[in-house]
């Protein structure tokens, strides 16, 4: 089951003022990964991740909603998870129909054909094993939206704790609101399919992932390698197997929830792989994680992170590019932006919420995510850690040789075309205002 744009505000991850019983069930029943993260910040690019085991930087599929007409297909050797898994005798489904809650959605930065075999949980052979994917777009922005604030119960936003680098406005306070009620409708959703499982006498003997494909949909979230865009809520119940009411603190990634799946269905992992099985003889704590963003829709961006349990380091490869340059989406669909715009233009910010109104970024940035959860005081400067980013660099370069990032090769277009593709739509845009 996987969300779109969703962070780990989930009761069951001690988020307070939510009203997520289902969740919170199946992670009782299972295991509960307190560090999972994207390896993106974006849909396309994570899911061409997760959909393979690979990263995206690795298989050319890094830019958002790139190859679109142009017919890139995989690496040779690189495949998704639900051939593998129909090639072990697996019926695999991305589901339409026959649960209560239905969607699918094939956002990939390639060409593949028929990722999966048929779109009907209710038609599925039964002398076969199965795979069914289920995505649920409640918590990102769309209709959804509209549909979570007609729960019975909504949350208050004057009650909403908002991080410190927004500022306290109702506009801001009414659109994390809004995020958090569209959380728990996906609760609701997600326990209609629990029960259907339940029903069909299916919940005993079949390997449950939930998980998040990156970060939540609000400013300095979706897009973006800091806490907020790519830590996601990951619980997997596994009967006979994950002990229930597990917590795991170790660093996971999407990945992995792929490397555990075709475990599971006993596939061999290919070589080269980049998840790992979170059970079995296979499985090895990770001792960092990385992640990357790259172009998302009209934004030329190049960023990397390297995070450990106590450090996130992210370099700005594009520090000229401020955070604010012109996307389309965010300026139409972000209104906290606009509230920071108009404050910062009256000089009414404080520190924290200046940050991301800078004219450029910082080459690097180093936080301790312990003593600053919310990434507010950037530690790249201090002396006494330069050990630790010292480190952080080497692990970045060292990932960058061994995974061959390709985001340093430009797209097939160079930069000023994006810039006049910009020009363009900021024109369009102000020219409906």
């Amino acid at each position: 089951i996987i969300t779109e744009d969703m962070s780990p505000e989930l009761t069951c991850y001690g988020y307070p003022g939510m009203n997520t019983p289902n969740l919170d069930r199946l992670a009782s029943q299972g295991v509960r990964f307190s560090r999972a993260f994207s390896t993106s910040p974006v849909c396309s690019a994570t899911r061409s991740a997760f959909q393979t085991g690979m990263y995206q930087t690795s298989i050319g599929a890094h830019h958002h909603r790139s190859h679109r007409d142009d017919g890139y297909r995989l690496p040779d050797g690189v495949r998704l998870v639900t051939h593998r898994l129909r090639d072990a005798g697996y019926y695999t489904i991305g589901v339409r129909k026959g649960l209560p809650v239905t969607g699918v959605k094939t956002d990939f930065n390639f060409f593949v054909d028929a990722p999966f075999e048929g779109d009907d949980f209710s038609d599925r052979p039964k002398d076969r094993p199965f795979f069914a994917q289920v995505h649920l777009r409640e918590s990102h922005k769309g209709p959804a939206w509209k549909e979570a604030r007609q729960q019975a119960r909504l949350v208050d936003p004057a009650k909403v704790e908002l991080p410190p680098y927004y500022p306290d406005d109702p506009v801001v306070r009414d659109e994390f609101a809004n995020y958090l009620d569209a959380v728990n409708l996906a609760d609701a959703k997600v326990g209609q399919i629990l029960d259907a499982l339940e029903r069909e006498k299916l919940a005993g003997n079949t390997l449950v992932f939930f998980m998040g494909d990156h970060g939540r949909c609000l400013l300095r979230g979706k897009q973006w390698l800091y806490t907020a865009g790519v830590q996601v809520p990951m619980i997997m119940r596994w009967p006979g197997v994950a002990r229930p009411g597990t917590v795991v603190d170790g660093l996971v990634l999407s990945l992995d929830m792929t490397a555990t799946t075709l475990y599971a269905a006993g596939v061999p992992l290919p070589t080269p792989f980049h998840g790992r099985p979170l059970v079995g003889p296979q499985a090895r704590p990770r001792e960092f994680v990385v992640t990357a963003r790259d172009r998302c829709d009209m934004t030329l961006d190049r960023i990397r992170s390297v995070r450990t349990a106590r450090y996130n380091y992210i370099r700005n490869f594009m520090p000229e590019r401020p955070y604010t340059q012109f996307n389309n989406y965010i300026e139409t669909s972000y209104p906290t932006l606009g509230v920071l715009k108009k404050l910062h233009a009256k000089g009414k910010l404080n520190r924290e919420q200046a940050l991301f109104m800078q004219p450029r970024k910082l080459p690097e940035e180093l936080y301790d995510v312990t003593s600053d959860p919310h990434e507010v005081n950037n530690l790249a400067a201090s002396p006494s850690h330069e050990a630790v980013l010292k480190e952080a660099r080497q692990r970045l370069e060292d990932w960058m040789r061994e995974t061959a990032d390709q985001g340093g090769v430009p797209e097939p277009y160079p930069p000023e075309e994006m810039d006049r593709r910009v020009r363009a739509a900021q024109a369009a845009a102000q020219g409906k205002k």
